[in-house]
């Protein structure tokens, strides 16, 4: 059961993309719970083939989960996650073209538009006369697992197959179980339930023998991986979100150095991209510095963003140069660790996922804080995610702002809970007058109510792009542009309605931008970080 927010903006998604009836039954899943066919009829008033339908739309894009319960048997959930990347979908067709060109953005542009679909189906919707290239194309997109089979274990909720898998090795223990018995057990499910996903991305290849036909005494027969025509195949946003990932690291990488300094990040990340896997790692696989060397793309912008003793010093020398500068190899302290983008020791090099994304949710919270409470309220923040928990003087004191303007600072920021207090009593009876209150950054819960509002904020704006829509004078343009001979020329148009679209298109543009950059940081804050 999702909170208001999300779910707000979770409805008015599926509003917008498959219309009321199916956001009406979406809703009551997220203001309900999990229920049943008989409870969704009950609750939304609709006919039982309507919701049937709604429940079959959501189940063929992923957005619903259904399991099986001993009480009511089959019941419904909705998937948030999966409703919310649906934001991502534009960037995901962009990130397919630039990587498998314009037919790998065909291909991915239909699996979103139709939820899972199976290799002859993508083949007919996209090549009627027939044409090789999609083939071609699919099957890299196949084996490099930007596209994922669908299977039935997809559609059943993971927290739901993790309490069955634990109860299963719960019940294989004997007598009453220790801490450490219940933790294996624990570890075993999650093992049993990474097989079956690892067991399940591989369902959609199979092995094929190719005999060669050239006459020959000596006949070979190879293997290949084929896709397999019998898989429904859908789209794997984990694949398009490292990417997404990366690029964030590399803006980063600039803002701190110089470009020389992103591009050498840019390649230190392409160098292990196929080992990449989820956004959700720690650290990515070890390079080295002659393999990141050979992936760069401009020498010239490397030799440009460093004065070396040498006048032409070798590629291998610079890109050592600039990975010492990302690992901060002159601070080797803990502030000097935590600000780091690689480790660099000996011949081995790693990004440091985990503490590029810490930084990047820190660097977002410290945004908000500064447009709301300004450089002191900034200032407050920093000293108390460095010094930990600390009391009002000693706040005063070391951010060097005047005690009369911290109180209503402190109690303002607390309020949006930036930061939070824990009290301390100096006596067993609690009095409030006998108490130190220290102040301290709880930051799961600064970064979640952070989200909350990102969520309520997307929700804004998507009505706002509705009602801009829906306005009278620009309903009727629009209307009127999309008849079949206003389309074919659209000189038919008179000049203020020219002008009106204009207009329009500017506002939804504006809109759309600031909706792109809403969605990125909550894809820092929530797919980068803890929050769930």
């Amino acid at each position: 059961m999702a909170d208001a927010d999300t779910a707000n903006v979770c409805v008015q998604i599926i509003l917008s993309h498959f219309g009321q009836f199916t956001s009406a039954v979406a809703s009551i899943l997220l203001n309900r719970g999990r229920l049943s066919f008989p409870q969704l009829v009950r609750y939304s008033q609709l006919k039982p083939r309507t919701v049937r339908a709604a429940i079959l739309v959501l189940v063929q894009h992923n957005i619903l989960w259904h399991a099986t319960s001993e009480d009511e048997g089959e019941v419904f959930e909705l998937n948030t996650d999966e409703c919310l990347t649906r934001l991502r979908f534009g960037r995901f067709v962009w990130l397919a073209e630039q990587h498998f060109g314009t037919a790998g953005a065909g291909i991915i542009q239909l699996l979103l538009d139709h939820g899972k679909l199976r290799p002859p189906d993508i083949m007919s919707r996209l090549t009627p006369q027939g044409s090789n290239d999609y083939a071609q194309t699919l099957q890299k997109l196949v084996t490099s697992s930007y596209v994922k089979p669908s299977t039935a274990l997809s559609h059943v909720s993971p927290r739901d197959k993790r309490i069955a898998y634990e109860a299963e090795e719960r019940a294989k223990i004997s007598g009453f179980p220790t801490a450490k018995e219940l933790r294996q057990a624990r570890e075993a499910a999650a093992l049993r339930l990474k097989r079956e996903e690892d067991e399940a991305e591989n369902a959609g290849l199979k092995r094929k023998n190719q005999v060669s036909s050239r006459p020959s005494k000596r006949i070979k027969a190879s293997d290949d991986n084929v896709v397999d025509n019998d898989v429904y195949f859908r789209v794997n946003y984990d694949r398009f979100n490292i990417h997404i990932r990366n690029k964030l690291i590399e803006e980063a990488a600039r803002q701190r150095f110089n470009d020389g300094a992103a591009l050498v990040m840019r390649a230190a990340l392409r160098a292990t991209e196929n080992e990449q896997k989820t956004v959700g790692e720690i650290r990515s696989a070890s390079s080295t510095a002659a393999n990141i060397s050979t992936l760069l793309e401009d020498v010239h912008a490397l030799r440009s963003g460093l004065v070396l003793n040498t006048k032409k010093p070798k590629d291998i020398t610079l890109v050592k140069a600039y990975l010492s500068m990302l690992a901060f190899a002159d601070n080797p302290t803990p502030a000097g660790k935590a600000s780091s983008f690689v480790s660099f020791s000996g011949s081995k090099v790693y990004v440091e996922f985990e503490t590029i994304s810490s930084r990047l949710r820190r660097r977002a919270l410290e945004a908000v804080t500064r447009e709301r409470h300004g450089d002191d309220g900034v200032r407050v923040l920093r000293l108390l995610l460095d010094s930990g928990k600390v009391d009002e003087k000693q706040v005063s004191k070391l951010a060097m702002i005047a005690p009369k303007d911290v109180r209503p600072l402190l109690s303002a920021m607390s309020a949006e809970s930036l930061i939070s207090i824990q009290e301390v009593p100096k006596s067993a009876d609690r009095n409030p007058t006998r108490m130190f209150y220290l102040w301290y950054v709880d930051l799961p819960k600064a970064c979640s109510v952070l989200l909350r509002n990102l969520y309520k904020t997307l929700y804004n704006i998507n009505v706002r792009k509705q009602a801009e829509t829906e306005e009278s004078s620009i309903k009727a343009v629009l209307e009127k542009r999309e008849r079949s001979d206003v389309s074919r020329d659209e000189g038919l148009l008179t000049r203020n309605e020219r002008e009106t679209l204009k207009e329009w298109e500017s506002r939804i543009e504006k809109l759309t931008v600031l909706e792109a950059r809403v969605e990125q940081v909550v894809f820092i804050l929530k797919d980068l970080g803890t929050v769930d």
